[in-house]
Formats: structure tokens, C-alpha cells, sequence
């Protein structure tokens, strides 16, 4: 779907010049005369600012989108007033002074501020949340003064009122929908509390977005955004980026530069930080990496806050030049890489230089590499590429002994095998080869079918005067290729020499009109060796050419050694029991089932561990018009997806249908633990660390999770908090922790 240009306008603004934790609204271009209205300061975000980027003309749209110049001032980066929490928002009970902060105007011309939100975090000792709600509240009414002990404050009797802040608070928004809707029907005088109204549409749009963020439904997430730019904050990073994403995925770099640049210019905590600025490297080009990198601070110790990332990013870019060869890689890059190469020794390094090297026709750094990887570690990656670089440099016996070990491993490595062979057997004076070499490479010609080998196996056949053996290989590679005509010119000849006149006269019929050599295969006078009419041999014969473009290649990128045995986390894995084991053996289609057969068909398949089967026989019973069938449905697909580990199709499965808050928080916890898990894999561990801290606040965390987290901050280099986590799990006899902290000696 496509948006309006004001909605994207609207969000253009917002990603690039929204406030985040501490930081107000940006001031309306139309109104820069005027007072400035505050952008409510929140954890769980307030209610949208007064001024509204909707009234933004054409104009807006061509500032956004023009480079800003030195000392220009946008309309989205416009003077702002902060709003800003005290250190101590609570001034001390025992203080006998006036305050001079406090409103002295008569009560009844005070503004009605609604401080229930302030004393339910409050009785909850809910310290950020309460912080971060003084903050909205000074911000929507300068004059008001916080009370020195908001649990001493006025005590609500409403108790409907506290049970549907609870509620909001557990993230069962429907939940609170229902009680709202139940209220106004009891009691059709009574309104819900703006505040509470306000800060449900947020949860609500902020949970649609996520769905539709791990949908891969980019559009969406945009438009949300575009409708909700309260979210849009410090306090709401995870939002933040996911925009970016979906700029990125849309093809809007600039856009999602802009939104990496926000967080950066404004956000202060620094796992969200590193986390940003590593998201930004997987998805910008190079060039806009740099404007995001350029906003990295120095720690108090000297420190830029952005190094350990900086080898990562050198590493991703060479990659993404190994499948790229035109791609232009800052040469600061490719010399960090080689210098870490050196000095970390990792086998990986050298195999991702080794192919950068290979594809821009630089052999012999590819090949210095492409050693060194395969000193290192004997991967078939390594050897494939040290064979193409030997075959290009017209050593293929080396490259043959080299390749034959890893020629089945991948579909490149069998092509650049086969191109060793035919290079091998095409060198000209061609080499004695030894009996067992030949026996080895001719079952892979055969069962691969290659007529390229094959028709060098003639030629090689011919010269060393084994002229039936060289009529088979010939006659195999027209069986493989019938218009080769170099195979058909060899096997012409062969039966020439061979006298077989029958034979020879049928192929010159066979080529009559497609070769002259051929047609004229014995009108010249023959000498000794048939020179005139051998054919050329070259020692790189095309048809025996790999691709460089379509070699296939699995370079594996590490970051840093981690243990094999790293504890995973338990998958979901309930299955209802209301399904007769073995009514789900046969293959059936579900959509052709009644809903209610398509759900008990899909716990049958649970049950016999098909999962992906089984998630089909839910998605047809989602189309039951009954609401625990769709309840159940969705959860059993949820189950499922996160049975194969597709943790993002889980998501959005659990939230097609409402769930019981039980089921809901199950789910919720499982997804989690495998999204902390899949980032801990892929080398993030600053995000992985963020995601445990979202779970630990719903469940407790399990011992394998605890061993998750010790090993990322492990790899952090955080070795205290790391040793704390494994001793706590070794003292409860959990041999994870004994192992962890016989890891950590071991780095000592």
C-alpha cells in the first residue's frame, strides 16, 4: 500500500527531529513566533503533543528532503524548550519552607490534573515509570507541583478504575477495552480517564506496529508510525528501529539514516546506542554508515563508543563485496580487516579477504589468503577458493588435490572440482598422471555428466595413444552435450585413427553444414603426429571455466569464539490432547475440513512433532466463526512456528485472536527467549541482553536464559557481571555455571 505524501511527510518529521526521553516537540514551522507546547515526557508514552505535523505544508516535504547546510535551521529541528525531570522529583516530607514552586492560585482555579497514573506507579514502586509521569505532567501543566508523597495523596475509591490500570499495566489492552465498555454500559454518565484513554491507544498502535514490523509488512509499520508519532521517542528505541527497517526495506535509506541520526543525537543509554548503530551497519551503504558512525561519543576513559563494532562492520562490507565486485569499499576497511586477520588469526578473516581479493581479479593476495584460511582451518569454502584462484593461475594439480576431499560439499565446490580436472587433464605437453589420480577424477566426470571433463579426458586419452578409451570419453560428452562440436571433431578423428571408415563418415553426415573441419576430415595428407588436424589444445578451455559471479560460496562471519555447547533456550512445546494419535498419518487437506476438524487435526500433527503441517491445519480453523476455535487456532499456529524456530511468524500468529492472559504470557515469554537467543547467535549480544531484560519482566528467568545472559556479557568483555551469573547458577549445582566459570579462568 501506498501512503499519501503528507502521511510520509508527517513521518519524515517526526523520524528526524521527534523528541525522545527528556527532549520536547519539535516547534510548527507555522508558529515559530509563538510559545512552544512540550512533547509529554514518558516511558509509557503520553498523549500526542498539541502541535501537529499534519498542518506541515508542500514546503516541509522539499526541507526534508534537501541536505541540511551548515547553520540552516529546519522546521523540524527548530529551538525547542526541555521539560526536564529533577534528579529528586519528590521534595523531602520534613521540608518546613515554603516551596516556592508551588501554586499559590485559589483551588478552584487550578487545572484539573488527573494524578492516577502518578499514584498507581507509585504504589507499585514503579520508580522510571513514576520519574518519567511527573515529567509528562510538568510538561502538559508548567504551574502544577508534585506531591511530596503521592501514596499520602488523595486515595482513590474507585476500584473499577484501579483494576483497568492493572490491567493496562499487565499489556491485556482488550482486557481493558472490555472493562471500559462494561463501565459505560453500568454507568453511561461515567467517561474514562483521558490519560488512561491516551495511553491505551498508544499500547494498542505500539503492539499493531510490532506485528506488522515482524510480518515484513513495511508499509504498515510506516503508516502507524506516521499516525502515532508519540511513539516515536527515546523511550520507545525498539520503535524507532523498526521504522528504520521499514524505510530501509522500502528503499528509503535516507529516511532510515535519518532515523539512526535521531536516536544517536538524542538517546543517551548505550546498549540502545551500540544496538543502533549495529542495526544501521546491516541495512545503510557504506557511505551513510559514516554520517551514522560520525555521531559516535568517547567514553570517560578515552574510549569510542562504537570500536568493538567497528571490526564487525569491516567484515559485513567486505562480504557484501565478495557477492558485489563494483562495490567501492573504504580502503580503512579492508585494511582494518587484514590487520585483524593478522593479529586474531581467525581462519574466517582470511577467507572473507580471500574471496574480496578473487572477485577483483587480485590473485595473489586471494591466494595468500585463501592459504592462510586453509592453514588455518580445512573448510570447503577455503578450499574452493584456493582452487579457483590456482586454476586461474594455471596450477590445477594442485588445485584438483586440493578440491577433491570438498567436491561434494556444495554445488560450487563440484564446479570448481571439475573445472581443476579439465585444466589438469588439458595442460599442454599434458603430464604423466599418476593411476590413482585418474581413478579418482573420472567416477566424479561420470556421475556429474560433465561434458567439458569429458572431452579433456579424450584429448588426454589420445595423447598418451589410448584411442578406444578416448572414443568412449568423446562419445560420452556428445551423450551429455550433442551440439559439442570439439567432442565430435576428437571422436571423428579417434575412429579415423582407429580406421572405423563407417564410423567416421557417420559423424561428417551428423555435422554436415555445422563444421568444415569435420566435412574435410581427410582430404589433408596425415604426418607422423596429425598435427594439421588435431585440434589446439588449450589449458583453459571455456566450457571448462567456472563462473566467478555464480560460484557458490558460505563464508561463516565470527565475531568472537563462543562455546559449542551454549545453552539453548526450552521451546514451547504443549500439544492439546484431544486429538486421537494417528488420525493425522494420511495427507489431507484442512481448508476442506470444517474448522473444528482442520483445530484437532493440528494438535494430532503437533503431537506426531509436524509442526509446519500442523500450523496449515490451524490457519484453515482460524476461519471458524466461533472465537475459541480462533483463540485456539492462533495459539496452536504460535506453538508451531515456534517449534521450527520462526520466531517472528510465531509473533504475529499470537496475535491474529485474543488469548487468555495465561496463554498470552506463555507465548509472550517463549518468543522472547528465542529473539534473546537467535541475537546472542548472530553476535549481538548488547540486544540480547535487552530482550532477557523485556522477558525478566513478565516471567522469571529460567537457569538456561541465566546461562544466555552470563555468556553475553561474557563476550562484552563484562567478565564481573558474567562470574556473579555463573556462580549463582553454580551454587545451585547447575553445571552450566561450573562450565561458565571454568570459561572465564580460562580467558584469565
Amino acid at each position: 500500500m501506498r501512503f499519501s505524501l503528507i502521511a510520509l511527510t508527517i513521518l519524515g518529521a517526526v523520524a528526524v527531529g521527534a523528541l525522545g526521553l527528556n527532549r520536547p516537540a519539535v516547534v510548527d514551522p507555522d508558529t515559530l513566533t509563538s510559545s512552544v507546547t512540550p512533547n509529554p515526557v514518558q516511558d509509557e508514552t503520553g498523549p500526542p503533543p498539541a502541535t501537529t505535523f499534519a498542518a506541515k505544508t508542500e514546503r516541509i516535504v522539499a526541507q526534508l528532503i534537501q541536505p541540511k547546510r551548515p547553520g540552516e535551521v529546519r522546521p523540524d529541528s527548530s529551538p525547542v524548550v526541555v521539560a526536564q525531570a529533577p534528579a529528586n522529583p519528590l521534595p523531602p516530607a520534613s521540608r518546613s519552607e515554603p516551596d516556592p514552586s508551588a501554586d499559590t492560585r485559589p483551588v478552584e482555579n487550578r487545572p484539573e490534573v488527573d494524578e492516577s497514573a502518578l499514584r498507581y506507579f507509585a504504589a507499585r514502586g514503579d520508580n522510571a515509570r513514576l520519574q518519567a509521569e511527573i515529567s509528562r505532567l510538568r510538561a502538559l501543566y508548567p504551574d502544577w507541583t508534585p506531591p511530596a508523597d503521592p501514596l499520602a495523596a488523595r486515595v482513590t475509591t474507585d476500584r473499577q478504575l484501579e483494576n483497568m490500570w492493572q490491567l493496562y499495566a499487565q499489556s491485556r489492552y482488550a482486557d481493558v477495552r472490555k472493562a471500559i465498555s462494561d463501565r459505560q454500559a453500568a454507568e453511561p454518565e461515567w467517561q474514562p480517564p483521558a490519560d488512561l484513554l491516551d495511553r491505551l491507544k498508544l499500547a494498542e498502535a505500539r503492539a499493531a506496529l510490532v506485528v506488522a514490523s515482524d510480518a515484513k509488512s513495511f508499509d504498515a509499520v510506516i503508516r502507524i508510525a506516521a499516525e502515532n508519532s508519540s511513539l516515536l521517542t527515546c523511550s520507545e528505541v525498539d520503535v524507532l528501529w523498526r521504522v528504520a527497517e521499514a524505510f530501509a526495506k522500502t528503499e528509503k535509506d535516507g529516511r532510515a539514516r535519518d532515523a539512526y541520526l535521531y536516536i544517536l543525537e538524542n538517546c543517551d543509554n548505550a546498549s540502545e546506542r551500540y544496538a543502533t548503530a549495529q542495526k544501521a551497519s546491516e541495512l545503510l551503504p557504506a557511505d551513510m554508515l559514516e554520517e551514522v558512525l560520525a555521531k559516535e561519543r568517547v567514553s570517560s576513559d578515552g574510549k569510542p563508543e562504537f570500536e568493538p563494532l567497528r571490526d564487525d562492520i569491516a567484515r559485513r562490507l567486505v562480504a557484501q563485496g565478495n557477492d558485489d565486485p563494483k562495490l567501492v569499499l573504504p580502503e580503512k576497511y579492508l585494511t582494518r580487516l587484514e590487520r585483524q586477520a593478522e593479529t586474531a588469526d581467525l581462519a574466517s578473516d582470511a577467507l572473507l579477504l580471500g574471496w574480496y581479493f578473487y572477485r577483483r581479479d587480485n590473485l595473489g593476495g586471494a591466494e595468500r589468503w585463501f592459504r592462510r584460511a586453509f592453514a588455518k582451518e580445512e573448510t570447503a569454502s577455503a578450499a574452493e577458493g584456493l582452487a579457483l584462484t590456482l586454476i586461474a593461475q594455471n596450477s590445477p594439480v594442485e588445485a584438483e588435490s586440493v578440491l577433491y576431499r570438498w567436491r561434494e560439499s556444495s554445488p560450487g565446490a563440484k564446479d570448481a572440482y571439475l573445472a581443476a580436472v579439465a585444466n589438469l587433464l588439458a595442460l599442454d605437453p599434458p603430464p604423466v598422471l599418476q593411476q590413482e589420480v585418474l581413478q579418482r577424477m573420472a567416477p566424479v566426470v561420470i556421475t556429474s555428466r560433465n561434458p567439458a571433463a569429458a572431452q579433456q579426458f579424450g584429448w588426454y586419452a589420445r595423447a598418451m595413444r589410448q584411442l578406444e578409451t578416448a572414443a568412449e570419453w568423446f562419445q560420452a560428452a556428445l551423450s551429455w552435450k550433442p551440439d559439442d562440436e570439439p567432442s565430435a571433431y576428437g571422436l571423428a578423428l579417434t575412429r579415423n585413427d582407429l580406421g572405423d571408415k563407417a564410423g567416421t563418415a557417420q559423424i561428417q553426415r551428423d555435422w554436415a553444414g555445422r563444421s568444415e573441419r569435420i566435412a574435410r576430415l581427410g582430404e589433408v595428407a596425415e604426418t607422423d603426429g596429425s598435427e594439421q588436424q588435431a585440434p589446439v589444445r588449450r589449458s583453459a578451455p571455456e566450457q571448462s571455466q567456472v563462473s566467478r559471479e555464480s560460484t557458490s560460496r558460505t563464508t561463516r562471519v565470527e565475531t568472537r569464539e563462543t562455546r559449542a555447547d551454549m545453552p539453548a533456550t526450552r521451546r514451547v512445546a504443549r500439544v492439546q490432547g484431544t486429538a486421537v494419535r494417528g488420525q493425522c498419518w494420511t495427507t489431507q487437506d484442512p481448508r476442506r475440513m470444517s474448522p473444528e476438524a482442520a483445530l484437532a487435526r493440528g494438535w494430532c500433527l503437533m503431537d506426531i512433532n509436524r509442526p509446519l503441517e500442523a500450523a496449515k491445519a490451524f490457519d484453515a480453523a482460524d476461519a471458524s466463526s466461533s472465537e475459541t476455535v480462533r483463540s485456539d487456532a492462533a495459539y496452536g499456529k504460535s506453538l508451531a512456528y515456534l517449534r521450527v524456530g520462526l520466531t517472528d511468524q510465531a509473533s504475529v500468529a499470537a496475535a491474529t485472536a485474543p488469548q487468555a492472559n495465561e496463554r498470552a504470557v506463555e507465548l509472550q515469554t517463549a518468543i522472547l527467549a528465542d529473539r534473546a537467543l537467535n541475537a546472542f547467535k548472530l553476535g549481538r549480544y548488547r540486544e540480547a541482553l535487552l530482550v532477557l531484560d523485556q522477558r525478566a519482566q513478565i516471567a522469571p528467568e529460567q537457569t538456561d536464559l541465566m546461562a544466555l545472559r552470563a555468556y553475553a556479557h561474557m563476550n562484552l568483555g563484562r567478565l564481573g557481571d558474567a562470574r556473579r551469573i555463573f556462580q549463582a547458577l553454580a551454587d545451585m549445582g547447575n553445571k552450566a555455571g561450573l562450565r561458565g566459570l571454568a570459561d572465564i579462568e580460562a580467558m584469565n
